[in-house]
């Protein structure tokens, strides 16, 4: 019978099929960070339990840490508290720990993939919704709550209905300037923010067979901000070449072994979905979204639609428009912004910082423009460094701050200030998501890079 990737993948890991319910699922790898692992673990103490497989879990602080002086104690309260307890229930269950300061420090969904925690054909779970990030590797991986992170540490499984399944084709060429995330973001704008919910997507065709693997982990993140549960990317040389020879890939006849198996992950000819979508890459242009969802984005050449174009209702639609300060078909481009942010789990890679720098290479930074340019790890930071990227970026006039999570969630320090705009690469614009009465569009490292140099929305195509 002919499977697909998510079919051989998923059900090789169900331990238990209960009759009109969930399956006992079986997780390969644990992310924990400091925000919503202290509670679980609360949990485990009050039931006098210990953590079942520590080797499987591993921990990084990256959500409330700040992006200055890492060397410091971190001055909100909260964010030390919870920083401390990841720290110490690392400890006690012998869990590997990445606190500020340590060599693989960053970004939970970028220090995965880097050490090899992320491999092809395993599960992955982290309590953040962003997991989606790791099915680049042809991985199910998805977000959990803290209830579930308290089930896997004491279990090393989870109750979950298998997901339908959607198969998500792009063929063609994309034209210059236009990056993973501008794909990522046209998705959504065709689908909407509930157009995959309930589902479990493949992405397929030549624009992604086409991409290096930090261009899938992009839009394996965005998979969540169409309601999709996850989404993969079935595993090719591409995928071993990036992962072969880190820490913690499989090593001489291990890796091998392991070979034998990730060559079979891929779709089989015949295999079913439950729904199917097909789009040209030559109909997707730079994007930027306008709205309060990460579905409302449009290409950049083009004006904000009228209510009655788009799906939600006038109320909605009105509403979301009034807290941006925008009308009806007016265009996005000349728009004036303030704030600039490159970096997340979205985009806070050495390709976004490249693709960043060949933008602002021998041009200032506008003076109306306040930028936080962020990578998601040390090893990251090492590579801006390494390949001469910091010394464009500071010829251009920005500064480079430590790896986090940084303003993509404002759980730290990094907030933008309310009415202000910011073009951002990371994944979400809802109302005050980058700090209160805040204004966010969605965008690439190269729309973000067109803004920061000009001042306002700028087509990255006329600067290439």
């Amino acid at each position: 019978m002919s499977k697909t990737l998510f079919d051989k993948v998923w059900d090789s890991h169900v331990v238990r099929k209960i009759e009109d319910g969930p399956d006992v699922f079986f997780i390969d790898r644990h992310l924990i960070h400091e925000v919503t692992s202290p509670v679980a673990f609360l949990g485990l103490k009050t039931r006098g339990i210990n953590v079942l497989y520590p080797e499987r879990t591993f921990a990084t602080a990256d959500h409330n840490t700040p992006t200055i002086d890492q060397h410091l104690p971190v001055k909100d309260p909260l964010s030390a508290n919870q920083l401390k307890a990841l720290e110490d229930n690392s400890k006690e269950h012998g869990i590997s720990h990445w606190g500020l300061g340590h060599r693989n420090n960053g970004i939970v969904h970028v220090v995965g993939p880097e050490n090899g925690i992320t491999l092809p054909g395993a599960t992955i779970v982290c309590g953040d919704s962003h997991t989606s990030t790791h099915g680049a590797f042809g991985a199910i991986a998805f977000g959990i709550g803290t209830s579930e992170v308290e089930m896997v540490l004491s279990t090393q499984c989870i109750m979950q209905p298998k997901p339908k399944k959607m198969r998500i084709n792009v063929n063609g060429k994309l034209g210059t300037g236009v990056s993973p995330k501008d794909v990522g973001l046209y998705i959504i704008s065709q689908l909407t923010t509930s157009g995959a919910t309930g589902y479990f997507v493949e992405y397929a065709g030549d624009v992604f067979e086409d991409m290096t693997m930090e261009g899938r982990m992009t839009v394996c993140n965005l998979s969540i901000e169409m309601g999709a549960r996850g989404g993969m990317i079935a595993p090719d040389d591409k995928t071993f070449n990036y992962i072969q020879g880190r820490s913690m890939t499989p090593k001489g006849a291990d890796w091998d072994k392991a070979m034998e198996y990730w060559s079979t992950l891929k779709t089989d000819d015949g295999a079913e979905f439950d729904k199917e979508f097909n789009f040209e890459a030559s109909d997707i242009e730079p994007m930027i979204t306008y709205g309060t969802n990460p579905g409302m984005g449009i290409g950049i050449s083009k004006n904000i639609p009228s209510a009655e174009s788009v799906e939600g209702g006038k109320a909605t639609y009105d509403k979301s428009l009034a807290y941006m300060g925008y009308g009806e078909n007016e265009p996005m481009i000349g728009k004036k912004i303030d704030y600039v942010f490159v970096g997340s789990c979205t985009n806070g890679r050495i390709e976004d910082f490249r693709a960043f720098a060949s933008i602002v290479k021998g041009k200032k930074k506008a003076n109306n423009v306040t930028a936080w340019l962020v990578p998601g790890s040390h090893i990251v930071e090492d590579k801006i460094k390494e390949e001469g990227i910091l010394d464009i970026l500071t010829d251009a006039g920005f500064a480079l701050r430590q790896p986090g999570c940084s303003a993509c969630l404002a759980m730290n320090d990094d907030k933008v200030p309310a009415g202000k705009y910011a073009v951002s690469t990371s994944n979400r614009n809802f109302e005050g998501r980058q700090g209160p009465g805040s204004r966010t569009l969605l965008a690439s490292p190269l729309v973000a890079a067109a803004a920061a140099v000009t001042g306002v929305v700028t087509d990255p195509r006329t600067l290439i």
